[in-house]
């Protein structure tokens, strides 16, 4: 592959350790004990197994992606589409209390407000005279994707590993001892599904099987199956009772498989008997070694494609718990690193390709009943969970998300058309396995009808960092479906002849003004993702080359939207009118969604709005649940204020309980909204990347936040830029960018913006940026200026200077880059 250099080599003076492989591992002094948040999580994004590290009763509670209550339903409300004229003339009216009781009786579903994501059960491992233990250690290597746990008794050593094979689809456990003979425990399956068969299924082969629970009205059927086999290298196996007793063994190795008959939203016919045992038969013929080889061949292969260097100190040699309770307040930049690291790590074991999506809990549940049903929540949590996806160098994992929204574009018309009488597709806030769309809960949430919206933009996320036209054209009809719903849906508000959304709302915040009611008409939000879908689908059309008559309508449509507002307060409004409390602290800041991951507001392009998306942020606060610091990071990245963003990390690896009202995260790292939600992981791991480097803005934006804590020193590899650009490595020293190199996978003008100069020398086409990107992946589309109101003082931020600069790329081709 051809190279070209760029500019003069920076010699490095200074030479800082890097990154260590223990950095990579999350470990501990401790079990778990009864404490779920305490075990450490593995997958394989079809399987899940929390691992308790327990000494006399090891505990590996177990999942599988497609057990959810429930079956095949609807629920849609048919009622919604006699009471929607009546429901906008009340919300025009300003009766919003009114409108709201008229939501309730006739939008909200009167069926299931959705199912559950339950767990399979429990692998007990019981063990007798080990109380005595010490030297004990536990860890999960995310490096590799193993748990493992040592501790010693008496003069003997005993090391328990676990993973969720890749490629077997099953969980692997070993169980040995440095000295032969000393392996002795009973096994047995336990859960607390209502409809279950714990049994021993002929050669010495553990069963679990079961049909999920009935859940507001929907008969459960999905049926599930776990076997567990043993592999015995000296000592005894029997069977007693409904468990296996195994004694004086050398060393064990337990195979576990699950399956279910699920087969996809509609359909589950399928045999989980079958499928269990086919994964078992294959698995349980293949050398311990040899499938772990392969398993972790198999993970490397996604998370080693990016790196992360942010030096260490000797902060990072303590327990993650205690560095966890110890973070803010010492420098411990290589915790950043892990933090991040695991955040790539859970999305590769809860998201594969062919699989479920991540939902509110990834793949990992304890609860019969959890909390929001850990279904799919459509308004923020589920798109914050693929923000690392696409930018962090794992595009397959995005996979299961794409699948997903393309059914529920199919479910969503049947919704569009009997509930609001349009064309195209729709979805309201929430979402399950069974992609129901109609709307629950409430009006407080789920008249908002902008899910389908927002997660059509995933799909044209992938193509621009991909520039897959192929691809582009397998989902263009989705696309044009969430466009065609809006363009029937939307309607004139007769105060000011704007295309608004009514009734709609801003996730789930309910101003006073509006009579304590979140219903509303025309929210930014709503006119943000309305802007967004029909931009996408006119740029996807003319790439295309097709529907030009089509896009020019939604040209006009468009153009009809409202525009963005600042009010009194010098803060982007959320409301069409100007009714924001400065002291509203609510942990929904949806209007910013034109800021992050819209690109609607920008630094360069909309100062106005920019300085006043500051406002808001600084009047909203920063303590907040887990997810919404999450999101935070996000935003003070893109106001270039790194050490800002900075801070919502220390507030996020807080553990839970010390921030006043706010959330934080579990010693395992999984975040806390509270209890847990793993948006906050997700966004947080978006949020660093944000911080390192941007390309929604006109141009690869490198080091945009980057903190005092972290200009000491760092690199990074591997992260990936609209337009098919990828960051083959990027280093910094002393807050300066010292050496990138970019891949150029598609061609076309690489634009780079830098905070500090480059070199003019060795390319005649490199040279100082002017005029529009040329490269059809930056060609941001015009907002509309802001209506600022007479009260306003709004003026421009101040943001730090930067240099910009063009290069025309080839295709395949590696640039190099030096700075002065």
């Amino acid at each position: 592959m051809k190279v070209y250099w760029i500019g003069i080599v920076l010699f490095f003076g200074v030479s800082l350790s890097a990154q260590q492989t223990y950095d990579l591992k999350l470990w501990y002094k401790n079990p778990a004990g009864a404490v779920w948040e305490n075990a450490l999580p593995i997958g394989n994004g079809f399987q899940g197994a929390m691992v308790y590290g327990n000494i006399e009763k090891e505990i590996f509670q177990l999942n599988e992606s497609t057990v959810w209550s429930g079956s095949p339903n609807r629920n849609d409300n048919p009622d919604a589409k006699q009471a929607l004229g009546e429901i906008r003339k009340l919300i025009f009216q300003g009766e919003y209390k009114k409108a709201e009781k008229l939501i309730n009786e006739n939008i909200i579903t009167k069926k299931s407000h959705g199912q559950m994501f339950q767990p399979v059960g429990n692998l007990e491992l019981s063990f007798s005279d080990q109380q005595d233990f010490k030297e004990y250690y536990r860890e999960l290597d995310i490096e590799k994707a193993v748990a493992k746990t040592r501790y010693k008794v008496g003069d003997v050593t005993y090391t328990r590993e676990a993973f969720t094979s890749f490629p077997d689809r099953v969980l692997v456990i070993k169980l040995s001892a440095d000295k032969p003979g000393k392996v002795s425990f009973t096994a047995a399956f336990s859960s607390e599904n209502k409809k279950q068969e714990i049994a021993i299924n002929g050669n010495n082969e553990l069963l679990l099987s079961g049909i999920t629970s009935d859940h507001e009205g929907v008969e459960g059927k999905v049926k599930f199956n776990a076997l567990a086999k043993f592999k015995v290298k000296g000592g005894s196996i029997k069977s007693s009772g409904n468990s296996i007793k195994i004694e004086g063994a050398d060393s064990v190795v337990i195979y576990v498989s699950i399956a279910t008959n699920f087969i996809n939203y509609n359909d589950i016919s399928g045999s989980e008997k079958e499928l269990a045992k086919s994964f078992l038969d294959k698995a349980f013929d293949k050398n311990y070694d040899k499938m772990k080889q392969a398993h972790i061949a198999y993970y490397q292969n996604y998370f080693k494609r990016v790196k992360l260097d942010l030096g260490t100190t000797t902060a990072s040699k303590f327990p993650t718990n205690e560095r966890l309770a110890n973070f803010r307040n010492v420098l411990d930049p290589s915790f950043v690193a892990l933090y991040y690291q695991y955040g790539r790590y859970l999305l590769i074991s809860s998201s594969q390709p062919g699989g479920q999506p991540a939902n509110l809990q990834g793949i990992w549940n304890k609860s019969m009943t959890p909390p929001w049903d850990s279904k799919y929540t459509i308004n923020i949590n589920t798109e914050m969970n693929y923000w690392p996806a696409e930018k962090t160098n794992l595009s397959e994992m995005h996979e299961p998300l794409l699948k997903m929204i393309q059914e529920l574009a199919q479910t969503g018309k049947e919704t569009a058309k009997v509930m609001y009488g349009a064309r195209g597709w729709m979805a309201h806030h929430n979402t399950d396995i069974w992609r129901i769309n109609g709307a629950v809960d409430g009006a407080t949430w789920g008249v908002w009808n902008a899910g389908g919206g927002w997660l059509s933009q995933h799909l044209w996320e992938h193509y621009l960092y991909t520039g897959d036209k192929a691809y582009l054209e397998s989902v263009y009809e989705t696309l044009k479906g969430a466009a065609d719903f809006y363009a029937d849906f939307l309607v004139k508000d007769p105060s000011n002849g704007w295309l608004v959304v009514v009734p709609g709302n801003s996730p789930e915040n309910a101003p006073a003004a509006h009579q304590g009611s979140a219903v509303t008409a025309g929210s930014t939000m709503d006119n943000q993702i309305v802007f967004d879908v029909f931009s996408s689908v006119i740029k996807a059309s003319e790439i295309l080359g097709k529907n030009k008559q089509y896009t020019d309508s939604l040209k006009t449509l468009r153009n009809m939207l409202p525009p963005m507002q600042i009010g009194k307060y010098n803060q982007l409004q959320e409301w069409l009118d100007d009714v924001d409390d400065p002291k509203d602290n609510h942990r929904h800041i949806s209007h910013l969604y034109g800021l992050y991951p819209s690109n609607q507001i920008s630094a360069y392009k909309t100062p106005e709005l920019f300085a006043a998306a500051k406002n808001t942020l600084l009047q909203r606060g920063d303590i907040s649940t887990g997810w919404s610091m999450g999101w935070k990071v996000n935003w003070w990245a893109k106001m270039q204020d790194g050490n800002h963003a900075y801070s919502l990390i220390q507030n996020q690896l807080t553990p839970l309980g010390v921030n006043n009202d706010g959330g934080g995260t579990y010693n395992n790292l999984f975040d806390a909204h509270p209890p847990f939600q793993i948006d906050g992981n997700f966004g947080c791991t978006s949020g660093i990347t944000e911080m390192l480097m941007q390309s929604s803005d006109d141009a690869i934006h490198l080091l945009p936040a980057l903190p005092d804590a972290l200009k000491n020193y760092g690199e990074i590899t591997g992260l990936k830029a609209h337009g098919g650009f990828g960051i083959k490595n990027m280093k910094w020293k002393e807050g300066k960018l010292i050496a990138v190199s970019i891949q150029s996978n598609l061609g076309g003008n690489l634009r780079l913006r830098t905070p500090n100069e480059i070199l003019l020398k060795g390319n005649a086409n490199f040279k100082i940026a002017s005029g529009t990107n040329s490269n059809v992946f930056y060609q941001a589309d015009d907002v509309k200026k802001p209506v600022i109101a007479a009260a306003s003082t709004i003026t421009p931020l101040d943001i730090a200077p930067s240099y910009l600069y063009d290069i025309e790329t080839e295709k395949g081709k590696i640039y190099n880059f030096s700075i002065k």
